[in-house]
C-alpha cells in the first residue's frame, strides 16, 4: 500500500477551504452566489413590505377626499393619512434594489443596507424585542449583507443609471406630496396633486414662472429644502451615470485586462507538458485552476478566462493572480532557477496553500529544499530512477516512486 508523505498532507484549514473551492466549481457559484439569494430575499422582504402596508393604502383615497391641504406642518391633518406611504415607497425600492443585487451593484448594496436596517428599527419599536418571524427573516437579510458585501462592488452604468431613476422619482414624489399638503401656504393655494406636479417640476428645473408663490414660513423653507434637493440629486445622478463610464474606459487603458475575482484556486506558472496535465487533472476534479505564462502561448490549452500573461517573479503580477489566496502555486516552468526565484516570490506574499517546485536538474534538489518549498516535483529523477530500477531488476516499490516523485524539504525525511 503507497503511504502519502506528510509533506502532502493537508491541514484541516486547507482541507475545509480546498471542500470549499471545490464545491464553489462543481456548482458554479460564481456565476449565481451570492446576488441570485439575495436578490430574491431582498425582493420578498420589500414585498412583504408593500402588502402591509397594501389595506391601508385601500383607505387613504377615502380620507384623503375630505382633507384639505394647509398651510403648516403642524396643523396638517393630511400627514396622519399619508403615514403609511413611506412603508410603501421603502417597499418599492427595495424591489427595485433586488435588480440591482442581481448585477452585484454596490450601490444597490449600500441602499438595501440602509433600508433593510431601518425597517428593522421600524419593526422593533412596533413589536419590541419580541421577535416574530418577520423581523427575524429582517435581521438575517441585514446580517447576510454584511457577511456578503465583498461581492458587491460593482459600478456600473446600469446601476448608476438605476441610482438617478430612483432619486429622481423619490424626490419627486417628495416634492409633490410637500407641496400637496402645504397648498394652503401658496398663492394661489395649490388644491390638487396636478398642481402640486406643476409647481414641483417648475421648481426644481429652476424656471420659476412665479405664478404660483410660497406664502407661508413652512412652504418657503420646503421650497428651499426641494431647490437644494433638486440640485444635489441631479448631479449626483449625473455623475453616477458618468463615472462608471469614466473609470470602466480609463482601466481598459491603463489595465489592459480584468483582474480576477477573489475565489481560492491553483496557481500554475508554466506552458509545458507537466503544466498542461496537472490543469486538466484539476479541471477534471473540478478544482478551479488559473496558468501564468511569461508569453501568449501558441496553442491554447486552456479556457481563455483561466489564462493570465505576466512575470510570475513578479509580487504585482502574483497579486493580480490571486497567489496572496491561493490554494497552491506550482511553479512548473523548465527553468529551476525560474522556479526558485518564483517559490520565493510566493513565499514573500505568504501563500496559505501549497508551493510545489518542478526539477530538472537532481543537483538542484538542496537549494529548492533550503528555499522552504512544500513540494518538489523532479519528474527526470523519477524516469532515471524507475529506469535504474527495471534494469536492476528490482522490485518497484509504491512508497520508493512516491518518494522520488515529491522529494520532502529535508534529506533523509521520512516518506
Amino acid at each position: 500500500m503507497i503511504r502519502i508523505p506528510d509533506v502532502m498532507k493537508w491541514s484541516l484549514r486547507q482541507r475545509f477551504f480546498r471542500f470549499v473551492a471545490k464545491a464553489r466549481v462543481a456548482l458554479n457559484l460564481d456565476a449565481w452566489f451570492p446576488q441570485i439569494p439575495m436578490a430574491l430575499a431582498v425582493g420578498l422582504l420589500g414585498g412583504l413590505a408593500i402588502l402591509n402596508a397594501l389595506p391601508r393604502l385601500t383607505r387613504i383615497f377615502p380620507e384623503l377626499a375630505g382633507l384639505a391641504p394647509s398651510a403648516s406642518l403642524t396643523q396638517a391633518p393630511l400627514l396622519s393619512a399619508l403615514g403609511t406611504i413611506p412603508e410603501a415607497i421603502v417597499g418599492i425600492v427595495l424591489l427595485l434594489m433586488a435588480i440591482g443585487l442581481l448585477f452585484r451593484s454596490r450601490f444597490s448594496w449600500a441602499i438595501t443596507l440602509v433600508l433593510a436596517a431601518a425597517m428593522l428599527a421600524m419593526l422593533l419599536h412596533h413589536y419590541g424585542f419580541v421577535w416574530s418571524g418577520v423581523v427575524a427573516y429582517n435581521a438575517a437579510i441585514l446580517m447576510a449583507l454584511l457577511v456578503f458585501r465583498r461581492h458587491f462592488a460593482h459600478s456600473s452604468v446600469a446601476a448608476g443609471t438605476l441610482f438617478a431613476a430612483i432619486s429622481i422619482l423619490l424626490l419627486m414624489s417628495y416634492a409633490v406630496l410637500g407641496s400637496y399638503v402645504l397648498g394652503a401656504g401658496f398663492s394661489p393655494p395649490i388644491m390638487n396633486l396636478v398642481n402640486a406636479l406643476y409647481f414641483s417640476v417648475v421648481t426644481m428645473s429652476t424656471v420659476g414662472y412665479g405664478d404660483i408663490v410660497p406664502k407661508s414660513e413652512d412652504a418657503r423653507i420646503f421650497v428651499i429644502s426641494i431647490i437644494i434637493l433638486g440640485i444635489t440629486v441631479f448631479a449626483t445622478s449625473i455623475s453616477a451615470v458618468v463615472v462608471p463610464l469614466l473609470n470602466g474606459r480609463m482601466q481598459r487603458l491603463l489595465m489592459g485586462e480584468k483582474r480576477r475575482s477573489h475565489r481560492s484556486h491553483y496557481l500554475i506558472i508554466g506552458d509545458n507538458a507537466l503544466a498542461q496535465n496537472t490543469y486538466r487533472a484539476l479541471r477534471a476534479r473540478h478544482l478551479s485552476a488559473l496558468v501564468l505564462v511569461s508569453v501568449p502561448p501558441e496553442r491554447l490549452w486552456m479556457a481563455t478566462e483561466d489564462l493570465m500573461i505576466g512575470d510570475a517573479t513578479d509580487l504585482d503580477v502574483l497579486r493580480r493572480a490571486g497567489a496572496q489566496y491561493a490554494l497552491g502555486v506550482l511553479a512548473l516552468r523548465a527553468n529551476d532557477s525560474e522556479n526558485a526565484f518564483i517559490i520565493l516570490a510566493a513565499r514573500e506574499l505568504s501563500v496559505p496553500g501549497k508551493t510545489v517546485a518542478a526539477v530538472q536538474n537532481g543537483k538542484h534538489l538542496e537549494r529548492l529544499r533550503q528555499i522552504g518549498v512544500d513540494l518538489i516535483i523532479s519528474p527526470e529523477v523519477l524516469g532515471g530512477e524507475l529506469l535504474a530500477l527495471a534494469l536492476s531488476g528490482e522490485n518497484l516499490a509504491g512508497d520508493a516512486i512516491i518518494s522520488k516523485l515529491f522529494t520532502a524539504k529535508a534529506e533523509g525525511a521520512e516518506i
